[in-house]
């Protein structure tokens, strides 16, 4: 069959008209035209506004580039531009050439009072190398904990009165204080908010300004709900409680009844950052041993983990029934708490677990880490308790250890407890107290406030402790290991609430904040007392 083929009309069809109709080139079409491109997009901006999408092409990011000016780059020191473990190998080769250093010194010395050797120098670098080695494993060793020094038997009694040198004053009552790992740099804080960097040697002071409240809450971040309601009267405080120094002694965190914990810079004492979180005042704080890690002990029963490197939010820790008053951190990531609620606990936080120690019918006011597996702490009723990681009640309980009379030391193997005497055990009250309860002596307080134990510290790495309370008196404990018990070594005597204690790594010295007022009250006031940092010096032999 022959194919229709469809008439002519006055509309040519679709294949007609794509026959007829000519298409002009690309180059000669305006759109493609950037002359006249560029007059249309001067022209119709206002279009262009409405509802014209313009797409830019990749070569017009380029001419942008190449136009705009180029910044000349300055030159980075070759110390800036070394890696981490460029950085840690530098100062681990610096570390071991000074020790090298110190150890050939001792041989001459030693050479020059035993005679001439017939050794070879080969033999003396083997010698040297072998004992720098035998310093360093020894002081690995005792950094972590698993070698302790034996220092409290070279404690030297004193024959006469300790003189001890004030080193800074306050206006109101001391809180807390701290030192670096140098012990070169001390740091105090008081109840007025006074925030002060000492020299240990020559007792140059330098004040930390506080920011105005609007830069303190902008660092923050936004004010939380909770603290814009009835609690927010303490929001601008500056009443400092807490206080603590990295280990590179880079950052100081301060904590106190504004429920801010602030990070400082130690070489500008320029204020950093204002950490918000806690919705009660922030009673303690630690940084953990070698890192950047800081911990924060506050009144609504929680610690928190932050990072000061970071200046970020870590981790919340949750537990306690009551305000939590203390805290403390080894190199191991476990953090020792105690609180109101009566308990100790040991924080193991990369097993999300906690260990409660029980066993004490006062409320425990201080704790610290004498090493990985004890610790120490203090309490209201004037009592020193020492505890094991392996047992739920204390090893050892210095019953009435800054009370009246002699040191009454109880453990709790009732075998080997020795029975008090009747009339004794009528004069003295369940808080360790040897006098009336109600009764006030000379200076205006109870004697239950003058044997509260305000503050412990263990020397790191040592078997050196000590403990203060409200009755001025320093007492240094020697820990037995052996019997697991607290020997009293000899006291050391101010005037005032001993409200925080922290040793010289050294051992040589004890820096003690001292005040009129206890730390978290003023349920007693000593008029005589001078509110201010004293330092203690402790003989060795």
């Amino acid at each position: 069959m022959k194919k229709r083929s469809r008439p002519s009309s006055g509309h040519p069809s679709a294949g007609g008209k794509n026959k007829s109709r000519k298409t002009a080139p690309i180059t000669k079409d305006p759109f493609f035209d950037s002359a006249h491109n560029g007059s249309k997009s001067k022209g119709k901006g206002k279009n262009r506004r409405k509802g014209e999408e313009i797409f830019s092409s990749e070569e017009d990011d380029d001419a942008i580039g190449r136009d705009a000016p180029v910044e000349e780059e300055e030159e980075i020191p070759e110390e800036e531009r070394e890696t981490a473990d460029e950085k840690r190998l530098r100062v681990a080769k610096a570390y071991l050439e000074k020790i090298r250093a110190i150890t050939k010194a001792n041989e001459e010395d030693n050479e020059e009072e035993a005679g001439e050797d017939e050794e070879t120098e080969a033999e003396r670098r083997g010698k040297r190398d072998s004992l720098v080695a035998e310093i360093l494993q020894q002081e690995q060793l005792e950094e972590s904990g698993r070698v302790q020094r034996q220092l409290a038997s070279r404690v030297v009694t004193p024959s006469k009165l300790v003189e001890c040198r004030v080193v800074k004053r306050h206006k109101q009552s001391v809180t807390t204080v701290a030192l670096t790992e140098d012990d070169l740099r001390g740091f105090s804080a008081s109840k007025d908010g006074t925030i002060v960097h000492w020299d240990v040697e020559t007792g140059a002071t330098e004040k930390y300004e506080w920011p105005s409240q609007a830069v303190s809450v902008s660092s923050s971040n936004e004010v939380s709900k909770t603290q814009k309601g009835k609690g927010s009267k303490k929001q601008g405080s500056k009443h400092v409680l807490s206080m603590a120094v990295s280990s590179d002694g880079r950052y100081l965190a301060t904590g106190g009844l504004d429920r801010y914990v602030h990070l400082w810079d130690t070489r500008t004492r320029k204020h950093i950052q204002a950490f918000r979180g806690h919705r009660g005042a922030v009673s303690c704080l630690a940084f953990r041993q070698g890192t950047q890690q800081l911990i924060s002990g506050s009144f609504d029963r929680t610690i928190k983990l932050w990072s000061a490197e970071d200046r970020a939010y870590m981790d919340t820790l949750y537990g306690h029934q009551s305000e939590i008053l203390a805290v403390d951190c080894l190199r191991k990531e476990r953090v020792l708490s105690v609180g109101r609620d009566r308990t100790l606990r040991l924080w193991k936080v990369p097993e999300e677990s906690q260990l409660v120690f029980r066993g004490h019918a006062a409320s425990l006011e201080c704790c610290c880490f004498i090493n990985n597996e004890d610790f120490l702490s203090g309490s209201d009723d004037g009592s020193i308790e020492l505890w094991s990681m392996l047992r739920k009640k204390p090893v050892f309980m210095a019953k009435n250890a800054h009370g009246h009379g002699i040191v009454e030391n109880l453990s709790e193997d009732t075998s080997t407890r020795e029975e008090p005497d009747e009339e004794v055990t009528a004069r003295q009250l369940p808080n360790g107290n040897s006098i009336g309860n109600g009764m006030t002596n000379q200076m205006g307080i109870t004697p239950s406030v003058e044997s509260w134990v305000g503050a412990v510290a263990v020397c790191r790495g040592t078997d050196l402790a000590a403990s203060g309370a409200g009755n001025g008196v320093v007492r240094l404990w020697a820990v037995e290991n052996s019997s697991k018990s607290l020997r009293a070594l000899h006291d050391i005597p101010l005037t005032g609430f001993v409200n925080s204690l922290t040793f010289a790594r050294s051992g040589r010295f004890l820096i003690a904040g001292v005040g009129q007022e206890p730390r978290l009250g003023r349920w007693g006031r000593i008029q005589a007392a001078r509110n201010g940092v004293t330092l203690c010096p402790i003989e060795l032999s």
